[in-house]
């Protein structure tokens, strides 16, 4: 077969909403051409095997790319979002998506090529890498359907998305047994049940677990026919703090000097925590048991009300195999009916790995540089890259923010994360750059303030008052 071969400025790998938001930066930004492989028969990564009920934890007015908006900018008058900004669905994140590769694409200077495998530098005849010397390494890229390979000489950067390896439970198989007296399905397959189920089993403790029993509840579901598996109870973000917009000033400003207080005024991390949650900024299912995980979901006060309905709560460690009448665990067993729905929601959507430099000769690799926020930190990454030259300087700005699993990792992000945003503060285009993102939210916010505020100014006072001690406290605290 004739191998096909093109040339590009950018070779991205992956078309999921990292990707997307890094390329809408660079077209917008740039001349520059791209090149975007992607496994996925569409845009939009890991929205395309998403459960069909999951929607954004964070409202949609800062998620997506830069250079257009996402959603209607109104708030939920239903439901159990009701009086915050509206989450967009997978339907419409995908419909988004497919929308923006179709007119950057039809500009000519973007090429994608979906349903095609990233198979790494191309090599000669020889098996070595190929290197032209002058336009760049050469890399290679494989169409799933037809075999066809297609080389692809990179001008400038090969771009790496893929790196934190998000995953959903549709494309993850358990890693446990399941007795053939119970059905097991992912996420996915609840939304289409044909009938009541004996009993319903949800394993997992994450974000996607609780969109579980939540759609459940929705739906009608007894509480006392759901067994929720929880490994470890889990601190989460509460959503009415991250509302953008005037209306929400308050909260998310007052919030943001929360958390700075909550630092400066504790002399342990446990301390910290418990002030968190007196200010309101981080929930827990049961007031009385200590969470032992934070992965920065996002929750709010009505979701928490809803799963309290849940009784039937395993805190026995992980499953290891589900048997005709017991589920098998790290600290035990416990009994079960024969013909339970098995709802697997263990998969862990972002694996915690290594941090590497994000701009690193002719690779980039994004990650989060601002706290659980890929979209805007994927932009960002993009035009650090199209406004600056020299690569220590680049990842002098794009620090990464290390991926949380324990509560102690909040402080680490939290350190990180003010150290970024000082470093901005101090580049008057960075600065302006962030102000005027869609997918920052609250720089604007601030700016826009004026003397005449009184009640505004009170809260950014605040916060500045508190940022200095915060500072302080943080390294005493992660020593």
């Amino acid at each position: 077969m004739k191998q096909v071969c093109i040339d590009t400025d950018y070779l991205i790998i992956g078309s999921g909403a990292v990707a997307m938001a890094f390329a809408d930066t660079l077209f917008h930004e740039t001349d520059a051409r791209m090149v975007i492989v992607d496994r996925h028969h569409a845009p939009g990564g890991h929205w395309n095997d998403a459960y069909p009920f999951v929607k954004l934890h964070q409202p949609s007015a800062y998620y997506g790319v830069n250079s257009r908006p996402l959603g209607t900018g109104l708030k939920d008058a239903t439901g159990i979002n009701v009086g915050m900004c509206e989450r967009a669905s997978a339907a419409e994140l995908l419909h988004y998506y497919e929308h923006l590769m179709r007119d950057m694409v039809a500009s000519g200077r973007v090429q994608y090529f979906p349903m095609s495998d990233y198979t790494g530098p191309a090599a000669d005849t020889a098996g070595h890498g190929v290197d032209d010397g002058h336009h760049g390494n050469v890399h290679a890229f494989s169409a799933l359907t037809s075999g066809r390979v297609t080389q692809v000489k990179v001008g400038k950067k090969v771009v790496d998305t893929t790196y934190l390896q998000t995953a959903v439970p549709s494309t993850t198989p358990p890693q446990y047994s399941v007795a053939p007296e119970h059905t097991c399905v992912p996420v996915n397959g609840i939304a289409r049940i044909a009938k009541p189920a004996a009993g319903y089993l949800v394993v997992g403790s994450g974000k996607t677990g609780i969109d579980a029993c939540l759609w459940l509840l929705e739906n009608g579901t007894d509480p006392d026919s759901i067994t929720w598996i929880m490994p470890r109870d889990a601190w989460y973000f509460n959503r009415l703090n991250m509302q953008p917009g005037e209306e929400f000033f308050a909260q998310s400003y007052g919030g943001f000097a929360a958390q700075l207080e909550a630092v400066a005024q504790s002399n342990s991390v446990d301390e910290v925590l418990a002030n968190l949650e007196s200010a309101g900024q981080l929930l827990r299912l049961d007031s009385s048991i200590t969470p032992t995980m934070y992965h920065g979901a996002v929750m709010s006060r009505s979701e928490i009300a809803e799963l309290g309905k849940i009784q039937r709560i395993v805190r026995m460690g992980r499953v290891q195999r589900i048997e005709r009448d017991q589920i098998v665990l790290d600290k035990g067993t416990v009994p079960c009916q024969v013909g339970m729905l098995v709802v697997d929601c263990s998969a862990s959507a972002v694996k915690v790995r290594p941090i590497i430099p994000v701009f690193n000769g002719n690779t980039i690799t994004p990650q989060f540089i601002r706290t659980v926020q890929p979209t805007f930190s994927a932009a960002m990454i993009a035009h650090v890259e199209a406004m600056y030259d020299d690569e220590a300087t680049k990842n002098a700005i794009c620090t990464v923010v290390p991926l949380p699993d324990t509560p102690v990792h909040w402080l680490h992000m939290m350190a990180v994360n003010m150290g970024n945003q000082q470093r901005w503060s101090k580049d008057k285009a960075l600065s302006r750059w962030v102000a005027s993102s869609r997918l920052d939210g609250f720089s604007a916010l601030a700016a826009s303030v004026t003397p005449d505020q009184p009640e505004k100014m009170a809260l950014l006072m605040r916060y500045r008052q508190n940022a200095g001690p915060a500072v302080m406290k943080l390294a005493q605290l992660l020593k």
